[in-house]
This record gives structure tokens, sequence and C-alpha cells, in this order.
């Protein structure tokens, strides 16, 4: 992991101001990558730039792998010619369509892959058709979080995570009904398909353990996001957010969810705990770069699965089971959690709320 942020968007972002053009010379060991590329942050900036804003969408073919796999809200993906078509379907939508760069971390090197969480705001207008319909001309702005891992110069594990509830809505559209007539058009016989069993969140019959930090003498990120999401989550110790999160909490969600500090934090919680109450959580990815004195940026890949029953902002319960996932990207200060950015596939889990 990364020990400091002398690689990251931010430095980048500010060698370019002060100086008279970008950084062009190699300042992190990239066998195998295009020599134009000065390290990881650099590499992923301008791939996306190059495909999205540049439109040179063949682009995608020189740095996915031929059999690379995607995760997004439709399942998993398999082969760049998926990409390529996605994204030609996502550009003819919103031909003016922008993706602004607004963190990016990092982890890895040239010989195990580098692993690389990119978060962006998307905007554009909706000015062409797509797969929610004809075009509405209407602008959109929309959160994407992007977790990849790339050796080589090409991509070949992403999961991808749009703000898809919040877009549908700027659009105009119901999502209710929406999510309603996608799930029944879904193929929940097929390769994705999202029934599951119970989830297993005790063990046989016992009570879930109740997990604490280890004592090492140093602060472990990892173990810090494990133990707190854990009991957090799984033992439902509430009173952990008062331990692991700041009094100024600042919080980002998907469907427009902005909180500020620890209570509204916790009432999201609760709310999510009312709905599924057997929910089960596990961290499925964890990496982070910084140090105690300047903090930490860390991203979390997480996933859940849980039965709607009970009462919330889904409606009245269905007795639905459902899967959810999502990335969480954290800024940690002396052992507390200052800001978060969580999204997850929120439209996906209508989907199976709704359908018939």
């Amino acid at each position: 992991m990364p020990e400091d942020f002398s690689i990251s968007l931010a430095t980048t972002r500010e060698e370019e101001t002060s100086s008279s053009g970008p950084v062009t010379e190699r300042r992190q060991s990239m066998r195998g990558f295009e020599d134009t590329y000065v390290d990881i942050i650099d590499y992923i900036v301008r791939i996306t730039h190059r495909i999205w804003e540049e439109r040179d969408v063949g682009y995608i073919y020189d740095t996915y792998s031929s059999t690379s796999r995607v995760f997004d809200d439709y399942g998993l993906q398999h082969g760049s010619e998926k990409i390529v078509a996605d994204t030609v379907h996502t550009i003819n939508a919103f031909p003016d369509i922008e993706l602004h760069a607004d963190e990016i971390i990092w982890a890895g090197d040239d010989e195990v892959g580098f692993h690389t969480s990119h978060r962006t705001l998307i905007t554009g207008h909706n000015t062409g058709y797509s797969r929610y319909g004809p075009p509405t001309g209407r602008e959109i702005s929309c959160w994407c979080i992007a977790n990849c891992v790339s050796l080589a110069n090409e991509i070949f594990d992403e999961w991808v995570i749009y703000d898809t509830a919040s877009l549908l809505q700027q659009l105009g559209h119901d999502l209710p009904e929406m999510a309603r007539e996608l799930g029944n058009q879904a193929d929940v016989d097929g390769p994705n398909d999202l029934r599951l069993g119970e989830p297993e969140r005790l063990p046989g019959q016992g009570k879930p353990p109740y997990l604490s930090l280890a004592d090492t003498g140093r602060f472990d990120v990892e173990d810090f996001i494990r133990v707190t999401y854990h009991n957090i989550w799984n033992r439902r110790m509430l009173g952990t957010v008062r331990d692991a999160y700041a009094p100024e909490l600042g919080f980002r969600g998907s469907t427009n969810r902005v909180f500020q500090g620890r209570g509204e934090y916790q009432a999201f919680i609760l709310s999510m705990l009312a709905m599924f109450p057997d929910l089960a959580l596990q961290v499925d990815d964890v990496y982070w770069m910084g140090n105690d004195e300047e903090g930490y940026l860390s991203s979390v890949r997480w996933s859940f699965v849980g039965t709607h029953r009970g009462m919330g902002v889904y409606g009245p319960p269905t007795g639905r089971q459902i899967s959810m996932w999502g990335i969480s990207q954290h800024k940690i200060k002396d052992g507390q959690i200052l800001e978060e950015l969580m999204l997850f596939n929120e439209f996906a889990v209508m989907q199976q709320i709704y359908r018939d």
C-alpha cells in the first residue's frame, strides 16, 4: 500500500498547476505500460479522458483485456467487446458526456497488478436514445466509482457502480415503475440470477461475534474497516459509529443521500436494518494509501444479502430476498472516518423487490 500521497490525484493537479505542464518522466515502475504514462494515476485519468471525452472508444481494445471481467448493475460482463458496445451506447445517449475525476485511491505495483478506485462525477445532456427510452433533453450529474485491476497496460477486472437511481430521477422517470418494468424483463433464470438462500449471519444458533481491533501498537486500516463494518452491520452495535466516525462526518450516498454528522448516518443504517432484518454483510476487498500523520484514503468493496421484511423507502415488505453490493471510499484521520462516499446498486435492488 502507498505510504504517502506523492503519487496521487491531488499531487498531480498541484504539479500541473505550479509547473509549465504535465509531468513527462516516469516516476513509478510501470513495466508493460505505454511509455506515455508516468504513473498509475496518470494512466487511469488519461485513458478515461481519451475513451470518453476524445471519443476514441476503440482505445478500449488497447487498455482492456480481451478476456476482461466487468461487474456492474446488470451482473458480470465478459470481454472488451461488451465494454465497447456499452460505451458507445452511453455516449450516444449523452453526446456531451464528461467524466470529472474526483479521487483515485490506488495500491499494488506492476508485478502483481495495480488496484485503483476511481471516483468520477459524470455530467451531460440526454439527447440520444438509451436503454431507458427516448431522449429527454435533460441535464444529468451523477457519481460513479470504478474499481479496476490492471497489469501491462490492460484492465482485466473491474467493478463499476453508477448512481443509476439518481440518473433516472434526473431524467424524469418513475423509479418504482421503471424498476418493475426492467425487473420483469431481467433474465432471473440465467447467469445473473439474484435469487439467494437464507443469509448466514449467525454461526448456527449462536450469536454474531463482537470483534476488537488488533493490539499491534499501530493503526491498521484493514483491521479498522473490517472490525467497524462487522460490528455495525452484522453485530448491530450502532454505538460503534461514535468510535469509528468523527462527529463532523460528511456522508454522500446513492440516490442523492447527503448526511452530516453521526446521528444522520446512524439513522440511515437503522433504516436498512429495519427493511432487511436478516441482513448479512461482508467486506470483499479493501486497500488504502496514506499514513498516520497525513491521514488515509481507503476503498472498500462490500456486499450483503437480506430479505425485504420491514417497512421503509422500498414500500411494504415483499419477502423478496435481495443482493446488494457497493463501493465506499473513506477519508480517515486520527483513527476516525471524516468523509465517506458510499455507492450501491440501489436501482438493481428495486428491480429485485418490485418485479412481479
